[in-house]
């Protein structure tokens, strides 16, 4: 396989299966206030948004503040369901077949991507190279954590791949001057992902030729 720069990986919902486990505790959450919501509902809403800007449009869908004690108690009950997460189907033979330098750049904590990856035992396949955006300071959609990934490990942005799900990832992927390949499940979102400059794919199969054939 050919190989060229830097191919930087979201975490959530692309490397591990944790999306639909934080919906489900958003949900609970939501609905114990009073606002009746599914997690099918939550996940593609509040996808790669933080839980400050999550929890402030609750309150005002409630129009009634929430519990001072609500962020830390979800944050505890999502580190209980972390800790059983799955590795997103396909990703770790995809990984096999992947022959370039790779990291991961997360708007989670470190520690919650410690977790998770090792959890689903991706761990060590990333060990050294993660980019966090409490630890960094640089949010999505913003560029700067992909920017701030590739100076680090020695890549120019045009020379790097990012593998995102969120519009926030594809639009700080595009803004940071990178290709980046979407990751979706349905055909209205890879018309939105395509809309925003990104090439989508649906299986995680599919990642090692679209990253081998670099063309865009």
């Amino acid at each position: 396989m050919v190989r060229h720069g830097l191919v930087i990986f979201d975490c959530d919902g692309v490397l591990v299966d944790s999306e639909i486990l934080a919906a489900e505790v958003l949900a609970r959450a939501a609905t114990s206030l009073g606002l009746a919501i599914t997690a099918a509902e939550a996940l593609p809403r509040f996808r790669g948004r933080r839980l400050p800007a999550i929890l402030a449009e609750i309150e005002a869908e409630l129009s009634t503040p929430l519990p001072p004690d609500l962020p830390d108690k979800m944050r505890a009950d999502l580190r209980t369901a972390l800790a059983s997460v799955k590795p997103v189907p396909g990703i770790a033979e995809a990984l096999d077949r992947i022959d370039r330098p790779t990291c991961v750049a997360s708007g989670g904590s470190m520690a919650k991507m410690r977790l998770t990856l090792g959890a689903a035992g991706l761990l060590p396949r990333f060990e050294g190279r993660l980019f966090s955006s409490p630890e960094t300071g640089f949010w999505k959609p913003a560029p700067d954590l992909f920017l701030h990934a590739a100076r680090a490990l020695g890549f120019r942005p045009e020379d790097c791949d990012v593998v995102e799900d969120s519009t926030g990832g594809v639009e700080a992927g595009r803004a940071a001057g990178m290709r980046v390949l979407a990751f979706v499940s349905t055909d209205a979102d890879a018309e939105a992902m395509g809309s925003l400059g990104a090439v989508p794919f649906r299986h995680m199969r599919e990642l090692p030729d679209l990253l081998a054939d670099r063309t865009g």
